[in-house]
């Protein structure tokens, strides 16, 4: 059994996320190496629209606009007559519904009647050229009005053109309000400066009228209604008055000329004498009781002191007091034995006795009248508890006529707040007002206000630059294949052995000194043989550091090699050929056999003459010795395929005995045994066979093969990805290798050092050019 490749790999493919969102961080340098990759598409695509802004600039009708100022009084709000009169200051909400109100249908059919715009061909007829094709357009894709022609009266006809116009104007219509005052701009465009300054200033007066007849509406729909309530308001209010006169007829109430019944001004006249005689009853309650602790108190001082509204107790009072100063005066001068003393005292022992017999007849004066308050107040008791008793009865009867009376009167408040408004409703109707006037009016315009061409270009590069970059995030988005080498060991796990540069060159036919002579020459093919022809080149570089990996990964021993690809035109052939021939070129004994039976491409391109190959080995038919042809220049030895029919069982074949029989006796007889194999995506035959093998080359096309694509066949055929040895990017183009800012890839060195591998390849091999691939 063959040796099998010393796996220096990960054992499980590593996992892969190629979407966009699989990098948490934006890698700068990727995003400007993109951007550097799709500069073209970016420039071609902001160029192709900044052409079309300027081909629309030179081709636009230009249009003028004209503005009118107005200004809405801020001051009063009488809109709302059925909510209330007060004035109330227009807000934000206010003037914005002032806006839509200008830009209404109704405004714009007051302007269109005014101006007279059906008949005004200025107004009729200034769309121009892009209104002629979005029109034409429309009538085509109408496909209805192919086959059908509908019938349409006058009437209708005018009523569509009317609803045209409206639109027309509505569309070219612009209102905005300045900053946060009360002031609006009214601006129309047309192509016409003329007809802007008309529309313009007709739109202001049509949105005065139309503010005037709403008002004049509003207040005479509010003027009838207020009319209809006063009618039923007067009515009810009649009923309630008739109502209540006929309940007191009933119960027989009788009211003063005050509008208060009898029994009710009664008992608030006794009300009011008992309260009066409750309060005589106390004060004399009160002055009793007060003379009563004077007399038993015996004090002539709080006597004389109390009663001084007493004309005889203030006379004695004086007297008293008269004499106590004499006697003090005397005492200080004839002393206390002195008879005027002596006498002064008796003196003030009457004036005291006669004091408090005054009192005591005030006291008996202040009992009677005590007595004589209380009668009263028991008087005013029993009558108030008997006019009580007689109400009481009445009590039910009045509260159902003061509920009568509650209707009545609010029926009267409500027929005279109508009346009033009603009234103020009649005054507004006869003289309807406006809030708004014109400020300043629309004037002429002395240039287009569009196309304006800065900002025509401006917007148009912008677009472009957006439009461009998001083709060239849709392209990289795309570019699903492998580009760099990183890529190789983050998908696959697989190393990177290096790039094959993307080579021209013709298909050469066989001249006569290449007819086969006893079966040991080639066709001379220049991308078969390019190695061959500049050993020196990148391209040999890179198939040089193959056959290091095959050395160094590989046991020594014989070493049976096999050449694969995903999907077919991606080198491999060619790979395969080139790669055998340099082993063989540097001294080594190499076999190169096309075990491709679904295509054998290699025998084609390099031995189309022979008629007998692989296929009869395998089958018994001849011995592989008559069949191998020599390639002289390299000393290589090369088993076709020979396809004669189309075979079924190509897979068995392959995997078959005498295969594995072949192929150890192979790398018995020679150091290399390289096999171009089918490719691994659409057929199985390498599958069955990889276990005959020490080893894989994986040819990949740079750009072309899908990372996914590979990945997924590289998980389906674990034991061929085991033994891989490494994987070579075939049909580089040196020059876009350098937009992807990778200084490590092969690429930048072929590009940069061309001329350290060989100076005639530089010269001579065209990079970039048409791909013939295999």
């Amino acid at each position: 059994m063959l040796d099998r490749a010393t796996d220096n790999r990960l054992e499980i493919i590593p996992p892969m996320d190629v979407s966009p969102g699989a990098q948490s961080t934006i890698d700068v340098v990727a995003l400007i190496a993109g951007l550097r990759r799709q500069k073209m598409v970016v420039s071609i695509v902001t160029c192709s629209v900044l052409v079309l802004g300027a081909v629309y600039c030179v081709s636009a009708v230009p249009q003028y606009t004209a503005t009118n100022e107005i200004i809405i009084d801020s001051h009063k709000n009488l809109s709302d007559l059925t909510a209330s009169l007060a004035d109330a200051t227009l807000d934000t909400a206010a003037i914005d519904s002032q806006l839509e109100v200008i830009k209404s249908d109704n405004v714009a059919a007051i302007v269109s009647k005014e101006l007279e715009l059906e008949q005004n061909p200025r107004f009729m007829n200034n769309g121009g050229l892009f209104s002629a094709i979005t029109g034409a357009i429309s009538r085509v894709v109408n496909v209805k009005s192919w086959f059908v022609s509908p019938s349409v009266s006058e009437e209708e006809r005018r009523q569509a053109v009317r609803q045209a116009i409206i639109v027309k104007l509505e569309n070219n219509l612009s209102v905005k309000r300045v900053g946060r005052t009360y002031i609006l701009t009214v601006s129309y465009t047309s192509p016409n400066p003329k007809l802007s300054v008309d529309i313009a200033n007709a739109y202001a007066d049509a949105y005065f009228t139309d503010q005037l007849n709403a008002r004049y509406e509003q207040v005479k729909r509010a003027s009838g209604w207020l009319r209809d309530r006063l009618a039923e308001l007067k009515t009810s209010s009649i009923k309630a008055d008739m109502a209540i006169q006929q309940f007191k007829a009933q119960h027989g109430l009788v009211s003063s000329g005050d509008g208060k019944f009898i029994g009710d001004q009664q008992v608030t006249e006794l009300t009011t004498q008992l309260s009066a005689a409750h309060d005589q009853t106390a004060n004399a309650e009160a002055r009793l009781q007060q003379i009563t602790d004077i007399i038993q108190s015996g004090n002539t001082d709080v006597a004389v002191t109390d009663q001084l509204g007493s004309p005889v107790i203030n006379d004695l009072r004086t007297k008293y007091l008269k004499a106590a100063k004499t006697v003090q005066e005397l005492t200080n001068k004839l002393g206390p034995a002195h008879y005027q003393v002596i006498s002064l005292h008796k003196d003030m022992e009457e004036y005291q006795r006669l004091i408090f017999a005054e009192l005591k007849r005030i006291a008996l004066t202040y009992t009677s009248d005590l007595e004589v308050a209380r009668a009263r107040e028991k008087t005013l008791n029993d009558s108030m508890n008997t006019l009580a008793g007689q109400q009481t009865s009445s009590n039910e009867v009045m509260v159902q006529l003061r509920q009568l009376i509650r209707e009545s009167d609010t029926y009267q408040s409500l027929y005279t707040t109508f009346l009033q408004r009603y009234q103020d409703a009649l005054q507004q109707q006869s003289f309807p007002t406006t809030e708004a006037r014109t400020i300043t009016s629309a004037t002429p315009p002395s240039k287009p206000s569009w196309p304006s061409i800065p900002l025509v270009m401006v917007w148009s590069g912008l677009l472009g630059l957006m439009f461009g970059g998001a083709l060239a995030a849709w392209r990289e988005y795309n570019d699903q294949g492998f580009r760099i080498p990183d890529q190789v060991r983050e998908v696959t796990g697989l190393h990177f052995i290096g790039m094959l540069e993307k080579l021209s060159g013709k298909k050469a036919e066989p001249a006569t000194a290449d007819i086969p002579d006893a079966g040991q020459v080639f066709m001379r093919e220049p991308l078969m043989r390019h190695v061959l022809d500049m050993p020196l080149s990148g391209f040999a570089e890179t198939l040089r550091s193959a056959k290091v990996e095959v050395d160094l990964q590989i046991d020594a021993g014989r070493k049976v090699i096999g050449v694969v690809s995903v999907m077919p035109g991606e080198g491999k052939t060619t790979t395969a050929k080139n790669l055998a021939s340099l082993m063989a070129l540097q001294g080594a004994r190499v076999l190169l056999i096309d075990g491709d039976f679904r295509n054998p491409g290699m025998t084609r391109r390099i031995a189309p003459h022979v008629t007998a190959g692989l296929i009869e080995v395998l089958r018994k038919e001849r011995p592989m010795e008559e069949l191998l042809l020599r390639e002289a220049d390299s000393g290589l030895f090369f088993l076709p395929s020979v396809v004669k029919k189309r075979i079924f069982d190509s897979q068995v074949l392959l995997a078959s005995k005498e295969m594995e029989q072949l192929l150890e006796n192979a790398a018995a007889a020679f150091d290399y045994v390289i096999v171009d194999l089918p490719p691994l995506g659409p057929v199985i035959d390498v599958r069955g066979i990889s276990r005959f093998f020490n080893g894989f080359v994986f040819v990949v096309e740079w750009g072309a093969t899908p990372r996914r694509t590979v990945r997924r066949v590289l998980e389906e055929n674990r034991d061929i990805y085991e033994k891989t040895v490494g994987l070579i990017f075939n049909s580089v183009i040196s020059a876009r290798m350098k937009k992807y800012n990778y200084g490590e890839s092969r690429g930048y060195y072929y590009g940069k050092y061309a001329y350290y591998y060989t100076d005639s390849e530089s010269r001579t091999s065209k990079l970039g050019s048409k791909k013939s691939r295999v």
